[in-house]
């Protein structure tokens, strides 16, 4: 072969092998073709700030989510859209999206460039942060890693705070349906619509999904199990930290917060009628929710209720009567979710402090409370009440959910617990422990978008595990594979196995079953939980 003939060759080959990885980054949605980018390895296709709905604006504040519009040509996927607005947030929220709108759902998927197979697993991913906060844009929650193990990942943004969650009567009035508020949820599951009738053009299986996420992410799985509109788009749930089953981010009653969204509407806006509301710029909206929040000296909560529709009943209850997705569920929670509000406290309970809260709140089981959580000392006080933290915070809630599936859910029950402490970054102390959000960046394999964590080799260790343990769920169920600890299910016949994901991870019987169902006992009646919930506010104990 002539060098000319054989430059001509190589070229050829060159220029056919990027129209082919050109090509690869077009792909056809239902409403126009979107063009992607590769990551730095060549080995994952990104495609970000895709449309799945219309914007939210106008008349459709405050409505379910709409078709979005369809477009002409090719329309850039390589940046990430909007964050919708937000009402609240924590030192650790990074973003890397142009900022924050109410014209914010869009979408974000990462997918092999060279998959194994063919129609692969999808893991649709919901970011926590209190239905207040938060965005699909964050480094720890980058999907890129997850995607080199055969898997298609998806994360959406939802509408949040005012926004998301507003129950007003008019809007019940204006509903076909009869119902108010939830509208985050709805944007959820209008995004898992999107994946049922694109996610085959990306390589990835519309009847193999995955939805999980982490804190309110969690609790907005457990209310998509149990939502009539959600069930039947997707396979398997995985719960980080939360489940709607206990405390103030449970489902209320759509009257009940109808009652105080139109007080609250009247105080922060000076109006109550829909169509003065919709007026209202979102800027000008969000900043009168914030001042009159701080006036008021409470922040005020806006979550899903059970409006009738999306939610026909509470979750507990759905749950209870086994009419929710019945699905494999992963779930659990980090060991020490709430220590860090106990340690750095000032000044911090003693034992005789705590002995005195606790006979407060359950008076005459007050003695066998103290078998569970003992404060014989001051050092065992200042334990115990990091457990009881936790445990009111959102471990509770989780532990009651997992319940409920494994009594009513027909499907396999994974429990865990992330007990492997914090190497401390820029906004935690090493003695927090394993904190609340500790968990999010093992699971998405990027230790390395923390700022300021000094990791260990263990660190790495666990999050490579973390990772095969999620995405094996995803793929078939079971979260089990070659070379990791055995994980079996949680049930009574396996004695309530517990995987616990450490240094070296391993699972054991729940040893803090008798703790559970002492609270299970205390807080699981609407009584009971008034009462508990009236203690935490004169605590101040409420997040």
């Amino acid at each position: 072969m002539t060098r000319t003939l054989w430059f001509a060759l190589a070229l050829f080959t060159a220029v056919t092998l990027a129209a082919h990885a050109s090509d690869s980054l077009v792909v056809k949605t239902d409403k126009g073709d979107v063009r992607g980018a590769l990551t730095a390895d060549g080995q994952v296709r990104s495609f970000k700030g895709i449309p799945f709905a219309a914007p939210p604006v106008g008349d459709l504040r405050w409505q379910p989510p709409q078709p979005a519009l369809s477009w002409k040509g090719v329309r850039d996927a390589t940046q990430f859209g909007v964050r919708c607005l937000q009402s609240g947030g924590a030192d650790s929220h990074v973003f890397r999206d142009p900022g924050a709108s109410e014209d914010c759902l869009t979408l974000n998927l990462w997918t092999p460039a060279h998959p194994k197979q063919r129609n692969l697993p999808v893991m649709v991913w919901i970011y926590g942060g209190g239905f207040r906060a938060g965005g699909s844009s964050e480094p720890r929650q980058d999907g890129e890693v997850l995607a080199h193990h055969d898997v298609v990942i998806v994360s959406m943004n939802y509408r949040l705070g005012i926004f998301g969650f507003f129950v007003h009567p008019e809007l019940v009035a204006e509903s076909p349906h009869k119902a108010s508020g939830n509208y985050g949820l709805m944007d959820m599951s209008a995004a898992m619509d999107w994946v049922q009738k694109n996610i085959a053009n990306f390589g990835g299986e519309p009847h193999n999904v995955t939805i999980f996420g982490q804190s309110a992410g969690s609790l907005a799985v457990s209310a998509l199990m149990a939502s009539p509109l959600a069930i039947g788009h997707f396979e398997k749930a995985i719960g980080e930290s939360g489940g709607e089953f206990y405390g103030p981010l449970e489902t209320k009653s759509r009257e009940t917060q109808e009652q105080a969204d139109v007080k609250f509407a009247q105080g922060a806006f000076g109006a109550c009628k829909l169509a003065d509301l919709r007026k209202i710029p979102a800027e000008e909206l969000l900043k009168k929710t914030l001042d009159y929040a701080k006036e008021i000296h409470a922040p005020f909560s806006f979550g899903p209720d059970v409006d009738g529709w999306f939610l026909p009943e509470s979750v507990p209850q759905i749950f209870a009567e086994g009419k929710q997705a019945h699905v494999p569920l992963l779930a659990g929670w980090t060991a020490d979710e709430q220590r860090g509000s106990v340690i750095l406290a000032k000044p911090q309970p003693t034992a005789e402090m705590f002995k005195t809260k606790a006979h407060a709140e359950f008076g005459p089981d007050t003695a066998e409370f103290l078998k569970l959580y003992p404060a014989g000392t001051d050092a065992e006080a200042l334990r115990s009440a990091g457990d009881l933290a936790s445990d009111r915070f959102i471990i509770y809630s989780t532990w009651r959910w997992l319940e409920a599936h494994v009594d009513t859910g027909n499907a396999p029950v994974y429990r865990y617990r992330f007990d492997l402490g914090s190497p401390g970054d820029k906004h935690h102390l090493a003695i927090v422990g394993a904190f609340h959000s500790d968990d999010i960046d093992y699971v998405f394999g990027q230790l390395d978008a923390r700022e300021g964590a000094k990791w260990r080799p263990e660190d790495r260790k666990l999050s490579s595990e973390m990772v095969e343990y999620w995405t094996n769920f995803a793929r078939n169920g079971n979260p089990n594979g070659d070379g990791l600890p055995q994980w079996p299910t949680y049930d009574a016949a396996d004695n309530w196995q517990v995987m616990h994901l450490d240094a070296t991870s391993e699972a054991k019987p729940d040893t803090q079953r008798a703790r559970y169902l002492f609270l299970d006992k205390e807080w699981g009646n609407p009584a009971a939980k008034s009462e508990a919930l009236a203690q935490r506010h004169e605590a101040g104990d409420v997040h």
